[in-house]
């Protein structure tokens, strides 16, 4: 298979995309999600026909792009100081650090507390944050991806597995080993926006792209998606 880098230009806009040629009879243009596009084409295809279908899809491809960046988690740059504010399942706490030689972090009220021998190290303190948050988003996304998953059940698809990461695109993915990868970031997010991301990835056990039948599934599991993805968007800025 040979490969080669395009571009056209719609608009104001510069589409970049890569082709690769292969024994096929049909030409086949992707967005992935980290919004690069790609273009399967059969050997003998020429690449003025290949801009050509590119550029009458570019309403499209812009249109996936801007999907995928919406996963793109927007955390502004914090201090982890005392006082500051940071977001868990949706709600705002602020920090509020304690000396202690046990280092431990726990949510009281509107605070999250966190005791540390070092209470003048921002690092120690965003270490022991980090943790919690983790810790916390394992027991959360488990309790939400068995909850979202009930409506697949009568599809007799088996349950995903589920690994946490720190993604830099998006806040979720379905790999093909049926493992979905959750955003160790979405703890942040509510419950409904949790389960948004959740059952929008196990959607694609059905449908692996983002075409209109994939929509229309996702809205007969969960009609207010478009609700709780635009909360999500204005929640996580």
């Amino acid at each position: 298979m040979s490969a080669t880098t395009r571009t056209i230009n719609y608009g104001n806009e510069t589409i970049a995309f890569e082709v690769n040629f292969s024994e096929r009879k049909t030409l086949d243009i992707s967005v992935h999600p980290n919004q690069q596009v790609t273009v399967k084409a059969p050997v003998d295809a020429l690449l003025e026909e290949i801009d050509r279908r590119v550029k009458k899809h570019a309403r499209w491809i812009l249109k996936q792009q801007q999907f995928f960046s919406q996963f793109d988690p927007r955390t502004p740059s914090r201090q982890y100081i005392g006082g500051e504010t940071h977001l868990y399942l949706g709600r705002q706490y602020r920090l509020k650090i304690e000396i202690n030689l046990q280092p431990s972090v726990k949510l009281k009220g509107r605070y999250i507390h966190v005791q540390t021998p070092q209470p003048g190290c921002t690092e120690t303190t965003q270490k022991l944050l980090e943790n919690w948050y983790l810790e916390r988003a394992k027991v959360k996304f488990n309790e939400r991806l068995d909850f979202c998953f009930i409506p697949f059940k009568h599809f007799g698809y088996f349950p995903p597995s589920l690994k946490i990461r720190r993604l830099d695109k998006r806040w979720g993915s379905l790999t093909a080993t049926n493992t979905i990868i959750l955003n160790r970031d979405l703890i942040r997010a509510s419950s409904r926006g949790i389960d948004y991301v959740i059952t929008h990835e196990l959607c694609h056990l059905k449908h692996p792209d983002h075409s209109s039948a994939f929509y229309d599934f996702l809205s007969s599991i969960m009609p207010d998606w478009e609700k709780r993805k635009l909360r999500l968007e204005q929640m996580l800025v």
